[in-house]
């Protein structure tokens, strides 16, 4: 009688492929036949525990085998798609480096092949984590931010609802116009609130940008954009910290967070010397008041390749919006739009010196406080001569111009401002003149009105202009807003399943 193998004894592995060999030379067996042959095998155990022992074994042994042949035909898979995937691994990295954060972990999770290329670092320089309603958490963004380390070059993040127009609300510039910078956001004013949701695992916090100064300030090193979209819980020093960590910095946008215009400012000044394009939403439309004088002198000496400057929202009085734009040499495009208390004040003999005879696009729509003598002075300085690369000017309001006594008492009738000889003698320029018919003029609490429900009107005038009027989202009353103060001294990590491959927390 031959001697029965020791249980502790390993089979060498000869005998196991053989033994393999024969079991699966039997896949072509009817189930019937297998059903039976195990029934009869189980009817000869000696003992009822001995046959559960023998169940057991058969869901490991299946369970074992079904594993190790998926994981052998996805290798024969990832080896068919390398073979008959007509681009080189380098090239590989290129595409995929090209596509969108989501797309990618699509493509990382079809097969094996696609999923080593998709890690290469490369393939997140430019991270989109941006999301219309809250799917990124804290532990998402660590993990992408850790996946393109030194590579990484642009990060977007935050709540990003979707794009929309109405009447009366900031409306970006999105044709290209010479070599102007323009902006490219579309995102609507009236629908810059928080989106935010109530799972913590979809809870952007204040901590969300420090991966950004992790392995000794690599992946922010290299860092030439970051736009940061109503992400509730960024503070002041927070902001601050990333920023510390982006000297290379070359564009920054900034809308819906709840950091302050001075430090924010500050932060800049100090880290992001190389900085050409900032743009920055007040989250509380006209409470900003921070601003100092020195801020903007700080500024305007430690970045001076500033090309954009978008300030919306902010209190921002003439003798230091007038700092900034005559300061910056290059600068080309310039966006107030629903700022307080500037009253055109600081156009005054701009368009002939350094920093405002540069000026391609300047956008003053819907600010409150903006004096129709001032918009007239203006458009007599472009007939002059003055302004000679401006190739848009969008000075609109809702609620009609400021008069020069009391801005109370708005003008609706451009009539007396020379739009016609303007676009007369500059043909290359567009211009935007939009107002309200007068009488249209209706005024709500910011607190009780509802932006998402606008309500607007319009007429035209005899010589065919159009102007439009909206009340939605009014500004807060402020009479002495309008005066200005002296300078002060002073992806994403991806599941595979049959459905969808989304955004997901770690």
């Amino acid at each position: 009688m031959a001697k029965r193998q020791c249980p502790s004894e390993n089979p060498r592995p000869e005998q196991v492929e053989n033994l393999l060999n024969a079991f699966l030379s039997l896949s072509d067996l009817p189930s019937l036949s297998l059903d039976l042959s195990f029934e009869n095998l189980l009817q000869s155990m000696p003992a009822p525990h001995d046959s559960s022992d023998l169940i057991d074994r058969a869901l490991k042994m299946g369970s074992l085998l079904l594993h190790v042949a998926n994981h052998s035909s996805r290798k024969r898979a990832s080896h068919h798609n390398s073979l008959s995937w007509p681009l080189s691994h380098d090239l590989t990295i290129k595409v995929f480096s090209m596509l969108d954060t989501q797309s990618l972990c699509y493509a990382s999770a079809s097969c094996s092949f696609f999923s080593k290329c998709a890690k290469d670092p490369m393939c997140y320089a430019n991270l989109d984590l941006t999301t219309p309603v809250p799917k990124v958490n804290n532990a998402v963004v660590a993990t992408m931010i850790q996946r393109a380390g030194k590579a990484l070059r642009s990060l977007k993040l935050g709540v990003v609802p979707g794009a929309t127009t109405s009447p009366g609300c900031c409306q970006p510039l999105i044709c290209a116009v010479r070599n102007a910078i323009v902006d490219v956001s579309n995102i609507s004013w009236i629908d810059k609130r928080s989106r935010q949701g109530r799972d913590p695992s979809s809870i952007l916090t204040r901590c969300c940008l420090s991966p950004l100064s992790g392995d000794g300030g690599a992946p922010g090193a290299l860092l030439r954009k970051l736009h940061l979209y109503n992400i509730e819980r960024m503070d002041n020093a927070s902001l601050g910290g990333a920023l510390l960590a982006c000297p290379s910095l070359l564009d920054l946008e900034i809308v819906g967070l709840h950091v302050e215009l001075r430090q924010t400012l500050m932060s800049v000044s100090a880290n992001c010397h190389l900085i050409e394009r900032l743009c920055f939403e007040s989250s509380k439309a006209g409470r900003d008041d921070s601003l100092k004088a020195q801020t903007c002198s700080e500024l305007v000496n430690n970045c001076p390749h500033l090309a954009s400057l978008s300030l919306r929202g902010f209190k921002l009085h003439d003798c230091k919006v007038r700092i900034l734009v005559k300061g910056f040499r290059k600068l080309k495009y310039v966006d107030f739009s629903t700022s307080y208390s500037i009253t055109g004040n600081f156009l005054r003999n701009l368009g002939s010196c350094n920093g405002g005879n540069l000026l391609e696009v300047l956008i003053l729509r819907d600010c409150m406080h903006l004096k129709e003598t001032e918009a007239t002075r203006l458009l007599t300085a472009i007939l002059a001569g003055d302004f000679k690369l401006l190739v848009h000017l969008d000075i609109s309001n809702r609620e009609g111009l400021a008069s020069e006594v009391d801005w109370y008492r708005r003008c609706y009738n451009p009539s007396t401002m020379p739009i016609k000889q303007v676009l007369e003698a500059r043909p290359d320029m567009h211009l935007v003149a939009e107002y309200p018919s007068e009488g249209s003029y209706m005024e709500f609490d910011a607190d009780d009105s509802d932006p998402s429900v606008p309500l607007h009107s319009s007429s035209h005038t005899s010589d065919g202009s159009s102007f439009m009027s909206t009340s939605e989202g009014s500004y807060n009353s402020d009479q002495g807003s309008g005066n200005e103060d002296a300078p002060d001294a002073n992806y994403v990590v991806y599941e595979e399943s049959s459905d969808e491959i989304d955004f997901l927390a770690v």
